[in-house]
């Protein structure tokens, strides 16, 4: 029994919440890897592109939930997704028409671009806390949890119970689904093959016939897509407020450049690499320990290595040894 219980603790505290993680963090960095191989630069604005998105889905939610509108046992906020990836999508057309543009046609160096998204940065910031304000907001309604822990003592037996909210559930069957979709569109479409010959040759790309603006849009909009859902997962599954996703750009960022920039596949798996070390590195192991160890040899204190206030210098420190060691990432991606 002592076994089942520490599985059951394993599955409870690190195994679920770290893929339910992983999957938002692999959303994010598969918008943050495709705007680095098509348009070449790296998007520091994508941490508050998805702030801004999340906040257009509480609104629309607020909006149909004040109309008595729900969605049963699932989030309201699934009825307000495609709106605000709308808006969201609508918003980073502009910025790139009013801003990015410019330095494309230029020809500027990438780290021009790096530095303006970094302004773009600050200003989405801006408009996203004066529209919805700095307060944390927890808009999740419908059923709270799949299982119960209650019940599943109950049911069971065990000294443990499983928890698994519909929020997490909800989080991984929507990154099996987008990434999916995704990998179709990119791989079967005529306009995804477009963004692949483009990413991997421009001039011929351009000598094959393909239109580049009609490029540069699919992809802002299929980024706003994908910043708004992992936006909209990560709060649903937590809480929103807009400073944490100025904050989970880094995990964002060093998923993607684990996995290898510019690879999709290295950008799921870099998501997962980087939300196991952070949950498995911050949890404190002592529960387990007392399970699967004798009296004798089970641990005083938490078992912890390092407290969650410092969870994000895990993905710094993973982000660090890999551009010392491996800068092309786990899936050979571009060089940083």
């Amino acid at each position: 029994m002592d076994i089942l219980n520490a599985l059951v603790a394993l599955l409870n505290f690190v195994v679920i919440p770290a893929t339910s993680y992983g999957a938002q963090l692999a959303l994010g960095a598969l918008g943050v890897t495709l705007i680095y191989g098509i348009l070449r630069f790296s998007n520091f604005a994508h941490g508050d592109t998805m702030a801004f998105g999340t906040g257009m889905v509480i609104l629309f939610t607020w909006w149909f939930q004040s109309m008595g509108i729900h969605f049963g046992p699932l989030p309201t906020a699934l009825l307000a997704l495609p709106f605000g990836i709308a808006l969201t999508a609508g918003l980073v057309l502009a910025t790139d028409k009013t801003v990015y543009q410019f330095y494309r046609r230029q020809k500027a160096a990438p780290v021009i671009l790096v530095i303006v998204s970094m302004g773009v940065m600050f200003v989405m910031n801006g408009i996203t806390r004066f529209i919805i304000g700095v307060d944390e907001i927890r808009f999740a309604d419908g059923g709270r949890f799949l299982v119960n822990a209650n019940d599943f003592k109950k049911s069971t037996g065990l000294a443990e119970g499983l928890a698994f909210k519909s929020t997490q559930a909800l989080t991984i069957v929507t990154a099996v689904v987008v990434v999916a979709l995704l990998f179709w569109f990119l791989n079967k479409t005529r306009t995804g093959k477009s963004m692949r010959a483009y990413s991997d040759n421009e001039d011929l790309a351009l000598l094959s016939g393909i239109n580049p603006e009609r490029v540069v849009k699919v992809t802002w909009i299929i980024a706003a897509g994908l910043a708004t859902i992992a936006g909209t997962l990560y709060g649903l599954d937590k809480s929103f407020k807009a400073f944490n996703y100025f904050q989970l750009l880094l995990p964002i960022f060093a998923s993607a450049i684990v996995g290898g920039l510019g690879s999709p596949i290295g950008a799921i798996a870099g998501g997962f690499l980087i939300a196991f070390s952070e949950v498995g590195f911050t949890y404190a192991w002592k529960k387990v320990a007392t399970y699967v160890l004798p009296d004798s040899l089970a641990p005083d204190g938490l078992a912890q290595l390092l407290s969650t206030d410092y969870k994000f210098a895990v993905s710094f420190a993973i982000l660090i040894v890999v551009l010392l060691f491996k800068p092309t990432g786990l899936f050979k991606g571009k060089a940083v």
